[in-house]
């Protein structure tokens, strides 16, 4: 029997381990690349995302927070795509967000897809 994919949901890739964020924030433009390499593409994008900041799971860390409008398979992809790009340095988590917190993200969803 075929593997069904689930619909799109938020989710929240996060990067721990900054010392602060302005360390966290440098790794946008990274980030950024590795989902739209050609920023100048029509519109839709293959995965809406955004960021975010965090404090850490210590409590004295920050970490980066990609939230991604995906299926959860085209997340984890995601996440794996990121987990090569910090080279091993920082844990990388994904877990399922809340689509209140991401309610721009989960717009532009919408409205690049036509659904109003």
């Amino acid at each position: 029997m075929p593997m069904v994919e689930d619909g799109p949901r938020v989710y929240e890739i996060r990067i721990h381990g900054y010392p602060s964020p302005e360390e966290a924030l440098a790794l946008q433009a990274p980030i950024k690349l590795l989902l739209c390499p050609d920023p100048d593409h029509a519109p839709p994008c293959e995965v809406p995302w955004s960021f975010t900041l965090a404090g850490g799971d210590d409590g004295a860390s920050t970490a980066l927070v990609l939230g991604v409008y995906a299926s959860s398979g085209r997340a984890a992809q995601v996440a794996d795509r990121v987990r090569v790009l910090v080279g091993g340095t920082r844990t990388v988590a994904v877990s399922e967000g809340e689509a209140g917190e991401w309610e721009a993200l989960v717009e532009q969803y919408r409205v690049e897809k036509g659904l109003g």
